[in-house]
């Protein structure tokens, strides 16, 4: 789109009182968003067992879209283990992986211990089915203005950073508009996780993630620079036109 204005307008349209619930009342609605769940009960009923539900795609799809791991369905190896990982044994494997989106998965379905009987329970397969019409908005988002779809789950993901750099750095939504914002090359990925946290930390007070209206502002500022990468503009001079400066200062 390469239009910064129509970008940032469009990020708090999604923003205001009201649209998310109209975009997921809408989205639950498609015949699609049914056939899977349908598909992920039919599956989870039948299934003899919990690693033999989750080698099952129509759950594994499920399951990994609407927790925000839409990626981790086509790792079904990794997928079984990080989420009968123990998130509270420091030695498993979810708390081994840079990827904290693993962990937070397996904290919330504790199918470790409950097995089953968690991907059975009425209010898991509610909470499931939200999180996929979510996803769904997201993606519609993404449709529509490339990275509006991650400014809108990092407004609501960023306060649990909690001063973590390798919060961000784990999470691969946190990890792209913040390095995003603050003008980070996306070679810097190849680099050491510590040098990659130090580079963050030199540009970015993590407790301004507390602030919401910091919080509005590294999202724009992530939305604006997409936009100009789009049209093939010099980030800098753009972001001084808006009242921006050329860097977040610590």
């Amino acid at each position: 789109m390469g239009d910064v204005g129509g970008a940032i307008a469009a990020l708090r349209r999604a923003l205001q009182p009201g649209e998310e619930a109209k975009a997921l009342a809408r989205i639950a609605t498609e015949p699609m968003q049914k056939r899977a769940m349908d598909q992920f009960q039919k599956a989870v009923a039948k299934a003899p067992d919990i690693r033999t539900a989750l080698k099952d795609q129509r759950v594994l799809q499920v399951v990994a879209t609407a927790l925000g791991i839409p990626d981790g369905a086509s790792r079904p190896g990794l997928a079984v283990q990080a989420l009968l990982s123990d998130p509270k044994d420091t030695k498993s494997l979810v708390n081994r992986l840079a990827d904290t989106r693993w962990k937070a998965a397996a904290e919330a379905l504790q199918l470790g211990t409950k097995g089953l009987d968690a991907l059975r329970d009425p209010k898991v397969q509610a909470t499931l089915k939200e999180g996929l019409q979510r996803a769904r908005w997201q993606d519609d988002l993404e449709t529509k203005q490339a990275g509006l779809g991650d400014a809108v789950v990092f407004q609501e993901r960023a306060a649990a950073v909690d001063g973590n750099v390798y919060a961000v750095l784990g999470d691969p939504v946190l990890r792209r508009v913040i390095t995003g914002a603050l003008g980070l090359p996306e070679s810097i990925a190849v680099q050491p996780v510590e040098t990659q946290a130090r580079a963050v930390q030199a540009r970015l007070k993590l407790d301004k993630l507390d602030n919401p209206r910091e919080v509005q502002r590294l999202a724009e500022r992530y939305l604006a620079n997409v936009a100009m990468n789009e049209a093939g503009i010099s980030g800098a001079s753009s972001l001084a036109l808006l009242g921006w400066p050329g860097a977040f200062s610590a």
